[in-house]
């Protein structure tokens, strides 16, 4: 499998997930949906880390879940990937990881609040998945999850995760750092006590403001600059 475009891009959300201490060892995925191509999608092979993604290693998986090209070993849970590329024709990348603050707040069952410019972006809505803590290693979890998701940018999978997703890689990573960032900033504000939140037009114009397109790919962009100047110093 030669490299293009599409898989750097993967390469490149790998290493910015791995970057923010989002990885929980190997046990997080991404994918991206082939370009012209909406039945199939490139993933993270099992086994490695986000930042070990190559495009040797990666798989190509069909929308049944089924590795149909790569070198890699495909991940039990593709079925995450699989069933929200199936339900939402508007997704192009999707990411399932454990980041630790989302996780402990999923643990509360409490409702995301607009309270920060990072929790702003789930302002449309923040849903759970809790049928299950396991690992989405059937189709049927799968389909569970998808349907938890609905029409939003990300599902909190009670005690065990979030799956957040976008009509870009460069979305979908950026939502996810955002999320963890948001439900960290709930977490420290809930110990004190929340107090009142801005009215509504200033929280509909701040999602407008902050859900742009442009907004994904400059911090996108600037987050794989980043990580190649710091590579450069070692």
């Amino acid at each position: 499998m030669s490299g293009n475009p599409t898989q750097q891009r993967l390469i490149e959300a790998g290493l910015i997930i791995d970057h923010h201490g989002l990885g929980d060892l190997t046990r997080g995925h991404v994918s991206i949906r082939v370009p012209g191509d909406s039945d199939h999608f490139y993933m993270k092979p099992h086994s490695f880390g986000f930042d070990e993604i190559t495009p040797e290693n990666m798989v190509l998986c069909n929308l049944e879940g089924e590795k149909v090209g790569g070198t890699g070993r495909r991940h039990s849970e593709v079925f995450i990937h699989s069933e929200i590329y199936k339900a939402r024709p508007d997704v192009n990348s999707v990411i399932h990881a454990h980041p630790t603050y989302a996780v402990a707040f999923s643990a509360t069952g409490k409702k995301l609040q607009p309270i920060s410019q990072p929790s702003v972006a789930f302002a449309d809505g923040l849903p759970y998945f809790d049928e299950s803590i396991d690992l989405i290693r059937t189709t049927e979890l799968g389909i569970g999850v998808a349907k938890a998701l609905g029409s939003c940018k990300a599902v909190l999978m009670r005690n065990h995760g979030v799956s957040v997703v976008g009509s870009t890689v460069e979305e979908a990573t950026i939502l996810l750092i955002m999320l963890e960032n948001a439900c960290q900033i709930q977490l420290a504000a809930m110990s004190a006590g929340v107090g009142e939140t801005f009215d509504v037009s200033q929280i509909q114009k701040l999602h407008h403001d902050i859900t742009r397109d442009e907004q994904y790919t400059i911090n996108f962009n600037y987050l794989v600059r980043k990580i190649k100047r710091l590579s450069n110093t070692h």
